[in-house]
């Protein structure tokens, strides 16, 4: 099954980076902003959405499915890609707040919710990642590649990261099968459980949430996702979680080891610089 959808998670901005914009401002750098991913960067000062676009493009993706909330009126707005292929579908998928809630329900309701909007996802293979992490053409192409499981996703080396080691110490981790398969992905693992999460080499691998998905069969596990008792929120890797505890052998890791450069605070935006 050809994969050539790209689904991108762009939500609202994240609190932590509106605090640290906040802490920026004098300094000239954009606070309004609506999400991380149309922060301008680099010499041309074109959205961090564009260069994530541009890798997909690149690595063979031809439609592009945008999630968003229901108040971030410039994604459905924004159709400026620059100098990007004409030919490059783009859809803009509105996640809905269930009533009851001030809050979206999490990331696995916006998987469904984008893919009740766009039925075609059902039937089709498809990559889903963060719209505020600079992904590889090699990472994006490597999950479009043929397989004999249903579903995939990179596996980090942590060795791989330029990040400080408080830092990866706030990523998932994830436990692997000898065999290359998920077991389970372990948000924030104690410190002293770590080593027992290394794989055969000895490295600890980490996810970056970049996964992709055989559209009918990923569906009942994004829509009957439990819902997560502290973050009261139904998660993608949660119902990554139910899917592998039931189906051992459903979850290709491809091993990677690379930065992911990523936009978490403002400080982050000085790497972006050079980007052309």
């Amino acid at each position: 099954m050809e994969n050539t959808s790209l689904v991108i998670m762009v939500g609202g901005a994240s609190s932590r980076m509106k605090r640290s914009l906040q802490t920026k401002e004098g300094e000239g750098i954009m606070t309004n902003i609506p999400h991380k991913s149309l922060i301008p960067v680099g010499q041309k000062g074109r959205p961090f959405l564009y260069y994530l676009v541009k890798n997909a493009i690149n690595a063979g993706y031809r439609k592009l499915y945008l999630i968003t909330s229901s108040d971030n009126k410039a994604f459905q707005e924004f159709k400026d890609f620059g100098d990007l292929p004409k030919n490059l579908e783009v859809f803009l998928a509105v996640q809905s707040v269930p009533e009851g809630r001030e809050k979206p329900l999490g990331t696995a309701d916006a998987l469904q919710q984008c893919m009740d909007q766009y039925p075609e996802l059902k039937q089709t293979a498809f990559t889903v990642c963060n719209g505020d992490n600079l992904y590889s053409v090699e990472a994006l192409k490597a999950l479009r590649e043929e397989r004999k499981v249903p579903h995939a996703l990179i596996s980090y080396a942590s060795s791989g990261f330029d990040y400080t080691e408080e830092r990866i110490a706030k990523f998932a981790v994830m436990d692997i099968s000898s065999d290359g398969f998920l077991r389970r992905i372990v948000e924030k693992p104690k410190v002293e459980d770590v080593p027992k999460y290394r794989d055969t080499s000895g490295e600890l691998r980490v996810s970056m949430n970049i996964f992709s998905f055989s559209g009918e069969e990923i569906y009942p596990f994004v829509k009957n996702c439990p819902i997560d008792p502290v973050r009261n929120e139904k998660e993608l890797p949660r119902a990554v979680a139910t899917l592998v505890s039931e189906q051992t052998q459903s979850v290709l890791c491809i091993p990677r080891s690379e930065h992911i450069p990523d936009l978490t605070d403002a400080n982050d935006i000085q790497l972006f610089k050079n980007l052309d």
